[in-house]
């Protein structure tokens, strides 16, 4: 029902009203006092539905294919989010997602901040925050998207491509500062380690994994992104530089590809297994974790209706937008996948 017609049943109401009174009380005093209030009454009873129904018209605006909204992504996924805003939008032309690519500490900040209803980041919500959003009324939802690796990648001059898992774990922890000190025949001296941020989700992974408390080791540097860690490393024989793999695992994106042709992926070894086995941040190892810096993506909305940021996490969880995941070098979270092993 529109506006127009709501106020024509309204008056239609009224009318009626009067005349039922007019004719069953006598006494004037009593009759004007009544039909003052029923006037008062349906004056304000019109005004909230009109209201009302100006709201009501304003949340169909958006639905799950339809409206316009920001999300705030982790820097880390930017190749993959842009793929998946890429073909949502057009696929449902009335859908227009503006992406926000900033550090995990943003991102959250942003979602605690109600400044967007939907983000996309590798670190859930601590109890604390959930907690925190359940007493103002809101529910935070959570679901797994991809899993998603950090590449530790060096220089092409750099031979060191083979990198014991406890070695890593020693240059987080300041025990190993140099080349020499994993290879004894490497001339290229002190290790500068480069990462995208320090509000990064990136450093923080390795800060979890390895229980670091205090601040990183003097040769740790942090750079802006992870195009450019990429770069720097591209640029430093000495550098060992940590970025998301899904940065360099799109086989079919010129942009990935070019970031490859630059740089070494490093060949890890599984934390508890010493038997000369090394892995690569590749999908068959992401998927079952022979590679041993893997993670999950989630999406995480707050929106209290089926909005554009639930109807666009729901896509993207499905069928189409795992394929994405997929052709991307990830793993996705919600289709099955089948392995195929390929001898040279």
């Amino acid at each position: 029902m529109n506006k127009v017609s709501l106020i024509q049943n309204f008056i239609i109401i009224a009318c009626r009203i009067k005349n039922i009174t007019t004719n069953n009380i006598l006494n004037k005093q009593i009759t004007y006092k009544y039909l003052h209030s029923v006037r008062f009454l349906m004056i304000s009873g019109l005004l909230a539905l009109v209201s009302c129904s100006g709201g009501n018209n304003r949340t169909l605006d958006e639905t799950p294919t339809r409206g316009k909204i920001k999300i705030s992504v982790d820097e880390s996924f930017q190749p993959l989010i842009d793929s998946e805003v890429f073909t949502f939008t057009h696929l449902y032309t009335s859908a227009h997602i503006t992406p926000q690519y900033k550090p995990e500490y943003d991102v959250i900040n942003d979602f605690m901040n109600d400044s967007v209803k939907v983000i996309v980041t590798s670190k859930k919500l601590s109890d604390y925050q959930i907690q925190y959003l359940r007493d103002t009324l809101v529910i935070a939802r959570t679901t797994t998207y991809a899993y998603d690796a950090l590449a530790l990648v060096t220089n092409k001059q750099n031979k060191d491509t083979l990198i014991k898992y406890n070695s890593i774990k020693d240059i987080f922890l300041g025990k190993i500062k140099k080349w020499n000190n994993i290879n004894s025949k490497s001339k290229l001296g002190d290790i500068r380690v480069i990462f995208d941020n320090t509000k990064s989700g990136n450093i923080r992974y390795f800060k979890e994994l390895f229980e670091i408390r205090d601040s990183l080791p003097g040769n740790f540097f942090a750079v802006n992104n992870n195009a450019e860690v990429i770069d720097f490393v591209a640029r430093n024989p000495d550098a060992l530089g940590i970025v998301s793999v899904n940065w360099i695992s799109d086989k079919d994106d010129s942009l990935s590809m070019s970031f490859t042709d630059k740089i070494n992926v490093v060949a890890v070894s599984q934390q508890y297994i010493n038997d000369g086995s090394y892995y690569r941040p590749y999908q068959g190892s992401i998927y079952d974790k022979s590679y041993p810096f893997v993670r999950e993506i989630y999406c995480i909305s707050r929106e209290t209706f089926a909005g554009l940021g639930s109807g666009f996490i729901n896509w993207a969880c499905a069928e189409q937008g795992q394929r994405i995941v997929l052709k991307s070098g990830l793993v996705p979270a919600t289709m099955p996948i089948r392995l195929v092993q390929i001898k040279h």
